[in-house]
């Protein structure tokens, strides 16, 4: 398995089909934030899907910041397997 930096996770790759960093930009600063400290890699494009699901239910930032953080805790779980 050649090196990469993903560090050591089961989950799968998936190819982009849009400009990462054009969405980056797009999300919203409190968005930015949280996705430029996640402990996993995340693509804007995730974090665009759980805000504008958050949004249109009428939840406000706290919220979201609320579910990606619970979303990620949820693929962390996933992607430990049987390293537990």
């Amino acid at each position: 398995m050649k090196p990469s930096n993903r560090g050591e996770t089961d989950l799968r790759c998936r190819r982009r089909s849009e400009d990462p960093m054009r969405a980056f930009d797009a999300l919203p600063a409190p968005v930015r934030r949280w996705l430029s400290q996640a402990t996993s890699p995340w693509s804007p494009a995730s974090c665009r899907k759980i805000l504008r699901s958050a949004t249109a239910r009428g939840e406000d930032i706290d919220r979201v910041l609320a579910r990606l953080d619970r979303a990620e805790r949820q693929t962390l779980a996933r992607g430990q397997g049987d390293r537990i």
